[in-house]
């Protein structure tokens, strides 16, 4: 039997080892479905529930694996609905690659039936490539470049197919005047040398310098031995972008933490005091948690020259792979015998850790969201995967939960939009089926996506090594985020209309479609329920109702922040009272004399 258009397209994927393909049928791509069938699902066809599911579970994939992440949908609404996910993935820099239909060639520009411009649609998303296929003799091209590029750029790619051209003959491109062909599907991640001269003006900064600071992103995972080195020889500490989280571990005495309005003490103090400055594989965004212009010198790698010198003025960047950076760097670099500075840091950090425990332990009402990370840190597999949605559980995240060495996590970092947290889980489960995944879930996202795509969960779940699949939703019947900053940046009380969510058991919910739920009230019951979903063989939901007015405190609290938070207050937030209290005890732990 000939091969088609569609036949042809799931032929290259294989080629290029794309084992999973997150999507959600419709006629756009009818042509594609039945190929699917044709090749026994190989790549697999993974159902979400929604293509916005889709394309989160593709960046999940993509970002935990290191391979390209690749989703399908149908023209019109599909195509509308990836959206949201592709955006996540192109602020992360994540490849992931669109396979999308579209009306049938005969009826474009008719006003079809769910005929949308795609190309206009995508433009923006998908501004590295974006390609419509209108003849088959396209498609190696089209698809190997969509691939390579979405690699080499880190970025999402989309590949459009008329629905009629799926089901047409293939034909290979020939060798002939305005033909294109395409090579072998092969990719060899480039390594970019720096220059030599700007490792010397890099080591004489930091040799210089007596306080030395190291803020590190995602850009730096592939240099985290090589961190680990530099921090050593310079005596310097080392704070995190929240996408740089999994990194390295919190465990080392000199790693700050995260840095920002979700980050810790020590990192704000290091960037308050540090006289010189490391960025390494980081655009964090925040200037004002950097150190103050003119206080520090400052060096920059990263890998995308686009992305450097554009966040603090640095006086030396280096565009260059990070490992390849740093391994030059490395030997230039004087070894700092005087360890007072790292002494300083050491001590802010152990005694910050002390503070979160006690944080954590406080009494709420019913229970202490911080408490649900802290228990979870004390019995993190270090194989696990984490991953968070966006909300107040970010911060306790960021904050509360201590990663060890070989434990990887993830959320949306600079979209921060709401509903990644399970997919991304479920992406990564597909990435690595040996290891548990833990998704850390506000309330509000999983009312927006999270509780149908249990159903995904459930359906899948038999084909990973490692069933657990833990989904531990913080129950405060808040979008407690946006609560939190009405009060404290716009002196509004909370608005409970816009506010407040309907009450629903998720523990329930996950019984009725058949995986095991379990729910928690009281603060001395949330390590046991853990201990119970880490020792269980399938997936767990954890329904933990949890106080909405503990607050998520800054590392450093402005006057401005302060006084707004004061005037929600007056103006009769419905919590004030209890809020108020809380507040004054979490903050109030700060001070407490340290162990040490």
């Amino acid at each position: 039997m000939s091969e088609n258009v569609a036949d042809f397209v799931l032929k290259r994927l294989r080629e290029w080892g794309v084992d999973h393909v997150f999507g959600y049928p419709g006629d756009g791509i009818n042509g594609l479905i039945g190929a699917f069938g044709r090749s026994g699902n190989d790549p697999r066809f993974i159902q979400a529930r929604h293509e916005e599911m889709a394309a989160f579970e593709a960046t999940g994939y993509a970002k935990f694996s290191g391979k390209v992440g690749v989703c399908m949908a149908t023209s019109g609404p599909g195509a509308i609905h990836l959206l949201n996910g592709l955006y996540d993935a192109k602020l992360d820099h994540v490849p992931v690659v669109a396979i999308v239909g579209q009306t049938a060639r005969s009826a474009m520009g008719g006003s079809y039936q769910q005929e949308v411009d795609l190309q206009s649609l995508f433009k923006d998303v998908a501004s590295e490539y974006l390609v419509e296929v209108n003849v088959a003799a396209q498609l190696p091209n089209a698809l190997d470049r969509a691939i390579r590029t979405a690699m080499t750029r880190g970025r999402p790619t989309a590949v459009i197919i008329p629905s009629d051209l799926q089901e047409e003959p293939y034909e290979a491109p020939g060798h002939e005047f305005k033909q294109v062909p395409s090579s072998a599907p092969s990719y060899a991640r480039p390594t970019m040398a720096p220059d030599e001269d700007q490792i010397r003006q890099a080591a004489d900064i930091l040799n210089a310098g007596d306080k030395v600071a190291i803020l590190i992103g995602q850009g730096a995972r592939v240099a985290a031995g090589q961190v680990r080195e530099v921090a050593e020889l310079t005596g310097g500490g080392v704070a995190k972008a929240l996408l740089g989280k999994d990194v390295l571990p919190d465990d080392l005495p000199y790693v700050t933490g995260s840095i920002g309005l979700l980050g810790t003490r020590p990192s704000y103090e290091m960037m308050r005091d540090c006289d010189t400055l490391l960025i390494v594989g980081s655009n964090f965004p925040y200037s004002q948690f950097m150190p103050k212009y003119g206080q520090a010198r400052a060096v920059q790698v990263d890998v995308d020259g686009t992305s450097i010198g554009m966040r603090y003025p640095t006086e030396v960047n280096i565009v260059a792979d990070s490992a390849a950076a740093l391994t030059q760097l490395i030997p230039l670099l004087r070894r700092k015998e005087d360890r007072s500075w790292r002494d300083t840091i050491e001590k802010n950090v152990s005694r910050w850790w002390e503070t979160v425990e006690r944080q954590s332990t406080l009494s709420a009402t019913p229970t202490n969201p911080m408490r649900i990370a802290w228990e979870l840190s004390e019995r993190l597999p270090t194989n696990a995967i984490v991953t968070a949605d966006s909300g107040s559980n970010t911060n306790w995240y960021a904050r509360c939960v201590k990663f060890r060495d070989g434990v990887r996590g993830s959320l949306s970092g600079t979209l921060a939009t709401m509903g990644p947290g399970v997919p991304y889980a479920i992406g990564a489960k597909f990435a690595h089926p040996d290891r548990p995944a833990i998704a850390l879930v506000g309330d509000g996202a999983m009312q927006m996506n999270g509780m149908a795509e249990l159903l995904t969960i459930r359906r899948y779940h038999q084909l990973w090594d490692d069933r657990r699949l833990i989904v531990c939703v913080f129950h405060n019947n808040d979008l407690n985020q946006v609560t939190w900053e009405l009060r404290a940046m716009g002196g509004s009380p909370k608005f409970e209309e816009s506010q407040n969510l309907p009450d629903v058991s998720y523990a329930d919910m996950a019984r009725t479609i058949g995986l095991r739920g379990i729910a928690v009230d009281e603060d001395d019951a949330i390590g046991a329920a853990w201990e119970q979903a880490l020792a269980a063989d399938g997936p767990t939901v954890l329904d933990i109702r949890c106080d909405p007015e503990m607050p998520p405190i800054p590392p450093h609290a402005t006057y401005e922040q302060g006084k707004q938070l004061l005037e929600s207050i007056v103006k009769g937030d419905p919590a004030a009272f209890h809020l108020m209290m809380l507040g004054a005890k979490a903050k109030a732990q700060e001070f407490v004399p340290h162990r040490g």
